[in-house]
């Protein structure tokens, strides 16, 4: 193959004009595998399921391929991809779209089902879990694409028990890495607001904003001078009181200013698969308040790295705010033992261990 370690090509469900956490992920581990000598694809279907759509999502399936394919609009502009890895955008994920390989790996139940139907000539099948994804799928059709014989790799230790709860062991526990030459401190946390705290909005349900923006407003009433900074892709919601500062699709530089002006930061999840903005904010030397959301377990710790309480609850996530402004103590211990803590979360390593497990 010229020297070619591997032909490794990722399927992902769709193409994305704003960032996604589990997209950036799959673009990170392009960029490295690619750097190791592999020769690195990634595959964006237009429509996932044609048969299974009706005639207004075929409109704007036509509508899309015009922009992509006849008008040529496909840079990614969000995240930063090499030059070696190739991008493409095709109609569906039927066979003839896809180029051969020696790997293969889905990064979603759809692309899963999908994946596990490919000849030999696409390469040995893989399905990298990120989430349990109940939320876009039937939860039956969701686990059913856990059975298939594709190798299982999983971002967190909640995901690999799901796994084995139906039976399947075969799961290999990779974490995600962080980019520590971007996300660090440049503010010493103890010159920071200790009143000033962060968060992700989103209008999505199980991300639990509203809860977060409930528990905002039970620290506001305690302590009037709270200042809060929010982030996310989407415009600023009706919900967002207006004492909160908004930021909309931040750069990465932006993200970084953000994290570090921050003594707090808030996650109110419901359930995640791997939190990445709370890692970026630990890195960046925030003091972690967040909901038991499962998969951000490999690296909160109650107590140790971060104070938990469980989902679905504001009076509690708002007590541990409250604990954290008024404990200068407690929150600059989170504070460095949490940037301590996720420092071993490189991308060295989940790039090392994924290569060896798809050899």
């Amino acid at each position: 193959m010229n020297g070619i370690k591997m032909r490794i090509t990722f399927v992902l469900p769709n193409w994305s004009t704003k960032p996604i956490g589990g997209y950036k992920v799959v673009y990170e581990y392009a960029n490295r595998l690619s750097e190791n000598g592999n020769k690195v694809g990634v595959v964006h279907p237009l429509l996932l399921f044609p048969a299974e759509v009706d005639v207004k999502k075929r409109i704007k399936f036509y509508l899309r391929c015009i922009k992509y394919f006849v008008l040529k609009i496909r840079k990614l502009k969000w995240f930063s991809i090499s030059p070696d890895v190739s991008l493409t955008i095709v109609p569906n994920l039927e066979s003839k779209h896809i180029p051969p390989g020696d790997v293969i790996v889905a990064t979603a139940w759809q692309t899963a089902e999908w994946v596990n139907g490919y000849g030999q000539d696409k390469g040995r099948k893989y399905y990298f879990m990120q989430h349990y994804e109940i939320w876009s799928g039937e939860e039956e059709r969701v686990k059913a694409t856990f059975r298939f014989p594709l190798r299982k790799i999983v971002v967190s230790k909640w995901l690999k028990e799901i796994i084995e709860e139906i039976g399947e062991n075969r799961a290999t526990h990779i974490p995600n890495g962080l980019n520590f030459d971007h996300f660090k401190i440049i503010n010493p946390p103890e010159d920071r607001d200790p009143k000033r705290v962060g968060m992700l909005y989103s209008r999505i349900d199980w991300k639990g904003s509203r809860d977060g923006i409930t528990a905002l407003n039970m620290v506001k009433q305690r302590i009037p001078d709270l200042h809060a900074v929010f982030f996310g892709i989407s415009g600023k919601g009706k919900d967002v009181p207006q004492w909160v500062e908004y930021h909309q699709d931040p750069k990465p530089t932006e993200l970084l200013d953000i994290y570090n002006s921050c003594s707090i930061y808030l996650c109110s999840s419901w359930y995640e698969g791997w939190f990445l903005p709370g890692a970026e904010a630990m890195a960046c030397g925030c003091a972690l308040a967040t909901t038991d959301c499962l998969g951000i377990r490999d690296y909160a710790i109650h107590q140790k790295t971060a104070l938990m309480s469980q989902p679905r609850n504001p009076e509690k996530l708002a007590q541990n705010i409250v604990s954290l402004i008024r404990d200068d103590l407690l929150r600059l211990n989170l504070a460095r033992n949490g940037h301590e803590f996720i420092r071993r979360f490189t991308w060295e390593k989940a790039v090392n261990l994924f290569q060896k497990v798809i050899s």
